[in-house]
């Protein structure tokens, strides 16, 4: 017998006939002969009664009366719920299944309330549970801290529990749930011609989930990678075995490996460069700037530092904040507003030469201006304006995943 975590994400648990498909999910996996233990999340999205965003638009979020601590207590109930209701449906239909919130299961978090780490997973009882029922339900992104309270882990949270649960107990895979059929080349919304990725490192997911790829949460991935759980990306209105996410992969996994330089084309929308214009000496700005940002807890993002200033790109829901700290400091700033970074991400770009010169190319031809770049081992990023995002991202798709033998 295999044991197999199941994690539902909210579309995937938002309605009756949605939660159907996803139970077909679970029946396949017992008619296997696997043991499954299901992670669900909060059943829907913003608008839906019983979706997070909805839950904390109760209380105002962000511009809230009340504590961390009491927004975490909230936040909770969506994914409380969703397992409740998926475990009464389960047995209707015969099958043995109990519930458990994610303390139940053993979630032990630090006190970093609305964004909690997992510091231990404790399964004792989680494992009671399963010698008598053939599926247990847990409640995703929430834990409990070494007071007692309730926690939860953040956006993507719901990920980063079914993860860290299969480690503890030593899962053959985990199964990420979703509405697409797998991890994608590109955003389909933008790339009609956005491939399923059949196979993929965990590298090389972790970049695309840090640049904006949004099937998974990076930290997930990060957790599976240490400790070697492989993943699946499924859909959960299909028997596909979506985009498998392991340690290696072959040719054997996806035909495309051996022509496949990129793996994928991830972006991040709506971000702002600005440029801090230099008018002391430069280490002092550099230390000034990125010190105040971090204390208002601002991340920056696509930075270069040089003896003229400084560039960087935030947020645009941070960004008047950010202007107004870099203002008081006595800085003057230019904006670039309205910009989106497009990354180009492949494992097997490592050492090639001529691929920062391809991207360079590809986004020439179609007259796109390169705002700023950087590059890593298996990255090269560029900055452009958002308003011609989507030219970019299918210029650079046509460029590198364009394989001829579909």
């Amino acid at each position: 017998m295999g044991l197999i975590i199941q994690k539902f994400g909210g579309t995937s648990v938002r309605n009756p006939m949605s939660r159907e498909h996803a139970i077909n999910q679970v029946e396949h996996a017992l008619r296997d002969g696997d043991q499954v233990v299901v992670v669900v999340s909060a059943m829907g999205r913003k608008g839906e009664p019983y979706a997070t965003d909805s839950l904390l638009e109760l209380i105002q979020y962000p511009q809230t009366a009340v504590s961390n601590r009491e927004v975490d207590l909230l936040a909770s109930c969506g994914e409380i719920i969703s397992t409740v209701v998926f475990t009464h449906e389960l047995r209707k239909l015969g099958i043995t299944a109990a519930a458990m919130t994610g303390p139940d299961a053993g979630f032990l978090t630090t006190s970093e309330y609305t964004n909690a780490k997992i510091s231990k997973v404790n399964t004792s009882k989680l494992k009671e549970y399963m010698k008598v029922n053939e599926v247990v339900v847990v409640a995703g992104f929430q834990g409990k801290n070494e007071e007692g309270n309730i926690t939860t882990l953040g956006r993507g949270g719901s990920d980063t529990s079914a993860v860290a649960l299969g480690a503890a107990l030593g899962a053959d895979y985990v199964d990420i749930f979703t509405d697409v059929d797998g991890i994608k080349t590109a955003d389909p919304l933008l790339v009609k011609e956005a491939k399923t990725i059949k196979a993929v490192t965990y590298h090389e997911i972790v970049h695309l989930a840090y640049q904006g790829t949004k099937v998974i949460h990076p930290r997930a991935v990060e957790i599976a990678m240490q400790e070697k759980i492989p993943l699946r990306v499924r859909s959960t209105y299909s028997e596909e075995e979506g985009t498998l996410v392991a340690s290696k992969v072959d040719s054997s996994m996806d035909a495309h490996l051996k022509e496949r330089l990129v793996t994928g084309i991830a972006y991040v929308a709506n971000i702002t460069q600005i440029k801090v214009l230099a008018n002391k000496e430069p280490i002092q700005l550099h230390q000034e700037v990125l010190q105040q940002l971090a204390k208002a807890g601002i991340s920056v993002d696509f930075f270069n530092i040089a003896t003229e200033g400084l560039t960087f790109t935030v947020p645009n829901a941070r960004l008047s904040e950010a202007v107004q700290i870099i203002e008081v400091l006595g800085y003057d700033v230019q904006l670039e507003e309205d910009c989106a970074k497009v990354s180009t991400v492949g494992a097997a770009i490592q050492g090639v030469p001529g691929v920062a010169s391809k991207v360079v190319n590809a986004l020439a031809k179609h007259g796109i201006q390169i705002l700023q770049s950087a590059d890593s081992h298996t990255t090269i990023w560029v900055l452009v304006k958002e308003s011609e995002l989507e030219t970019a991202v299918n210029a650079l798709h046509d460029e590198f995943l364009s394989f001829n033998n579909d």
